[in-house]
């Protein structure tokens, strides 16, 4: 029997609606994609960049929603008798219905943004917390304007701990996020030249990820990454805020939450740390040093928000990439197999350079090759062939064998490259995809990344198609 998560009075009072229909007494969720809704669950219409929700509201309530939110524009072209929440606009509306949640919360509270690692960081803290206590946190990427509010909403009022991430690509964004969430803990994993099209500067970049700290709760803590060269301006920025507990994590000597020693694997890394003065020693179930660093950060927050840091940190080993992220697969070659590592959610210079020094660390087989499949990084405006070109040094430091470069910002790097590393380039991810597929071997190890608007995960997808793992029936091949 599912628990409800709202009644339908709670919700038309939080959001100053009007009942059409006879509604039922309890709503078990909410959805904003007719499609993926269960029944039960509240349909909210919202308007899309593409899409515009009322266009689903039929299909909807003919699925099972419980009811439809719908602006009052839209009201009279649904049956007198539909079940509906009428309000002025759906999006303000669930706005409202997100900071009803949050008024009824005693959850502890984080929030998590910064250049890269934000996603990474919120899932590292839905594991270490998953097992403390009920806990809840984004979905994906759910980190914007439409996004934070959905999620708060569907924050169930019994859990202990609700983690929130908060994205932005220009400046204003966070501040409206955050004194939504109003977080106990406030996460700035790092501050990097992400967005840079939309900034003055690297300066500008760590102002705007500082309005995390409007929404801080009285007597709350931020964590900060004390390696960054924004440590500093951002550490001000907090004071100004009149936060006092600022905890930073790093390698630096001065770091409250600070990295003693490391072991980097293929696929995982084992750590020995001080996390505010207690030493543990854990591993990390992903590799990279990015994920070594982040992970203090996470143990610091979830140490700040009440949980037992010794279980929280042995959870870290159960830790899984998301989609997108990292994920590994096995690719069956008729020959042998070669691993497939799937980076293409999205990318920026240092994420790009983290992924790299993985590949570098990937293990292959006797003639196996490590193979870079690059799409572009967008939004770096007039810096954009710089840092795509100094990406070679990066290929050149981790032993990269060959590079597929795609798309015109990615042509810097291809004509940076020595030939002995050109593996091919396109401009655009469906013609390079055939040069890939022909150029994989037995034990190559490839990793493809690239910004969402390069759609490398086309490459990603042709790859698990040509080359799929062979399904198992206790432990043999069928």
């Amino acid at each position: 029997m599912s628990t409800a998560l709202w009644t339908s009075a709670a919700m038309a009072e939080a959001m100053r609606a009007a009942r059409r229909g006879t509604l039922p007494d309890d709503v078990i969720g909410i959805s904003i994609d007719s499609r993926t809704l269960t029944p039960g669950e509240a349909y909210f219409a919202i308007k899309g960049d593409v899409h515009d929700g009322h266009d689903f509201v039929e299909a909807a309530l003919n699925n099972g929603a419980a009811l439809a939110v719908v602006a009052k524009t839209h009201a009279d072209k649904f049956a007198s008798d539909a079940r509906l929440l009428v309000v002025d606009d759906v999006l303000a509306g669930l706005v409202d219905l997100g900071r009803a949640s949050r008024a009824r919360l005693g959850a502890k509270v984080i929030a998590v943004t910064g250049s890269v690692g934000k996603t990474s960081t919120k899932e590292a803290l839905r594991a270490v917390l998953g097992g403390q206590g009920e806990t809840h946190a984004s979905v994906a990427s759910f980190n914007n304007h439409w996004g934070v509010p959905l999620t708060l909403a569907r924050c169930p009022a019994t859990v202990r701990f609700a983690i929130f991430e908060i994205g932005m690509n220009h400046a204003g964004e966070i501040e409206p996020l955050v004194k939504m969430v109003r977080p106990h803990v406030a996460i700035i994993t790092t501050v990097e030249p992400v967005h840079l099209e939309f900034f003055s500067g690297i300066e500008a970049i760590a102002d705007a990820k500082a309005e995390i700290f409007a929404g801080v709760e009285p007597g709350g803590a931020v964590v900060l990454n004390r390696d960054n060269a924004q440590f500093a301006r951002l550490s001000k920025s907090a004071k100004a805020q009149k936060i006092e507990r600022i905890v930073s994590f790093g390698s630096d000597e001065k770091a409250d939450a600070r990295l003693i020693d490391m072991s980097l694997h293929a696929a995982c890394s084992a750590v020995r740390a001080s996390i505010l003065d207690q030493d543990i020693t854990y591993k990390i179930g992903m590799p990279g040093r990015h994920m070594v660093m982040n992970s203090l950060g996470v143990l610091a927050a979830a140490s700040l928000a009440g949980a037992d840091l010794a279980l929280a940190a042995l959870a870290l080993a159960q830790l899984q990439p998301a989609t997108g992220r990292g994920v590994r697969q096995q690719l069956v070659l008729s020959e042998g197999t070669a691993t497939l590592i799937d980076e293409s959610y999205n990318a920026n210079p240092a994420s790009m350079a983290a992924a790299i020094t993985v590949l570098g660390q990937a293990t292959v087989g006797p003639r196996g090759r490590r193979i870079a499949v690059l799409g572009d990084m967008l939004e770096l405006g007039a810096t954009g062939s710089d840092l795509h070109r100094g990406l070679a040094e990066a290929i050149k430091a981790n032993g990269i064998d060959a590079v597929f470069c795609c798309g015109p910002l990615m042509h810097n790097l291809w004509e940076a490259l020595p030939s002995t590393k050109k593996g091919g380039y396109a401009d655009n991810s469906a013609a390079l995809e055939p040069q890939v597929i022909s150029a994989i071997g037995a034990g190559d190890a490839i990793m493809v990344k690239g910004s969402l608007g390069s759609r490398m995960k086309l490459i990603v997808t042709a790859l698990q198609k040509r080359f799929p793992e062979k399904a198992t029936l206790d432990g043999v091949a069928l």
